[in-house]
């Protein structure tokens, strides 16, 4: 049984406090989930301490997180596409526990030959809109590929309308740089409100709705309010918006009058107390290493090929933001490149019969050679059959001859 909706929420909410901090506090956007779902896939084939961390990075047992991957990949979200994808070279074996976790995968996910970097490059913007152009890694070379995408393009129930970058306040950095900025529009389809929240305090709160369920939250904290506990805050009330679950508002009667840096608060004498939000319209494209640690590409990594070898994990990401809608889209790839086998220095004979010697011939038979093959295995009740280990000839070789060419097959040794 997969795990419930409410705690991958939970865990990814978590995962993504991680990843932005491993981010940092610059622009970027990122797709926790995509890397989510990636790690989730890769945990089955995890054991000991790289199970361990697994565990701990998914935020729940390794087993429910890949059901719960499973489940998502089975039933995408009608505007959200999915895809998953693990590629080997031809001559490559990471060994028997890589066949099994392989064997075990959803069937939505697809697999095959690494391709070349331009059917890596294809793959990407074929499962993307053409919004990621280029696979999150590098190709050439690599024994093993695992990787997930996300992709969103919708457009608002209720467009934006426009208004004057000054809208954003005398005291926003970006009203001297910008011209025009979004407003919602007074007629309903946009959500807005201040937010009571136990980590960052008054927040406002937009909320956009898009055609075919999809929600996009924006939350701003006081400036001093650290990136990683506004993103968290922005998760949480996102989840309880989906889900119907209470917010706390702030009553705008609680609020001194005039402006702030997050609001302009004013009296009228009509009507009931209303919100209207303003805010920039954006875009990003990002590309974040996803090799730190602590964020469990490290773990996965070990337990797909546990043999030594080089490996990069990425994720490319970009997002845009306008008046009609949004779009996003987000490639995650982990790549391994195992080192050859070294050759082991090892003694050669050449075994000289340059006397008289024996030669015996035992017969076998297939059932017997089978039976006593269980036999070793275990199986107490197998018996090989009459034949099996019989001596059938014997010689003792003293009169050797010159070998010839008799016609028949060659019988080379092997290469």
């Amino acid at each position: 049984m997969a795990a419930s909706t409410s705690l991958v929420a939970t865990c990814v909410v978590r995962y993504a406090a991680r990843l932005h901090s491993a981010i940092g506090a610059r622009h970027h956007v990122a797709s926790p989930l995509g890397a989510w779902l990636l790690l989730a896939l890769a945990a089955p084939a995890s054991s000991g301490p790289d199970r361990e961390a697994l565990t701990e990075v998914l935020g729940c047992d390794a087993d429910d997180a890949a059901r719960a991957a499973a489940d998502l990949l089975a039933r995408p979200h009608p505007v959200v596409a999915t895809a998953a994808a693990v590629w080997t070279s031809g001559g490559s074996d990471p060994g028997p526990g890589f066949r099994c976790w392989r064997a075990g995968l959803p069937a939505q996910v697809t697999v095959g030959e690494v391709p070349g970097q331009d059917g890596l490059d294809q793959w990407a913007r074929e499962h993307t809109f053409g919004l990621i152009d280029r696979f999150p890694i590098r190709g050439d070379g690599l024994t093993l590929v695992l990787a997930s995408v996300l992709a969103s393009k919708v457009s608002w129930t209720v467009p934006f309308e426009l208004a004057p970058a000054a809208s954003l306040g005398s005291a926003s950095p970006w009203a001297g740089r910008l011209s025009l900025v979004l407003r919602t529009p007074r007629q309903s389809g946009h959500t807005q409100y201040v937010a009571v929240t136990p980590g960052a305090g008054d927040v406002i709160v937009h909320v956009a709705r898009a055609a075919g369920g999809l929600l996009v939250i924006s939350v701003a904290a006081a400036a001093d309010v650290p990136a990683g506990t506004v993103l968290t805050v922005a998760h949480r009330i996102g989840i309880q918006h989906a889900t119907g679950g209470p917010v706390r508002r702030r009553s705008l009667a609680d609020l001194p009058l005039g402006e702030g840096p997050l609001w302009r608060l004013r009296e009228v004498t009509a009507g009931s107390d209303s919100c209207v939000a303003v805010l920039p319209a954006w875009s990003a494209t990002s590309q974040h290493e996803l090799t730190d640690p602590s964020l469990g590409f490290q773990a996965a990594r070990n337990a797909l090929a546990p043999r030594p070898g080089s490996w990069q994990a990425s994720q490319s990401a970009t997002a845009r933001y306008s008046r009609t809608g949004f779009e996003a889209a987000a490639a995650t790839a982990v790549g391994i490149m195992l080192a050859m086998r070294q050759p082991s220095r090892r003694r050669e004979a050449e075994l000289r019969f340059a006397h008289p010697y024996a030669a015996v011939a035992i017969t076998t038979d297939p059932a017997g050679a089978g039976a006593a093959g269980k036999a070793d295995a275990g199986s107490s009740s197998a018996r090989p059959g009459p034949w099996h280990g019989l001596p059938a000839f014997s010689a003792w070789v003293s009169e050797p001859q010159d070998a010839a060419d008799d016609g028949g097959s060659a019988g080379l040794p092997p290469t």
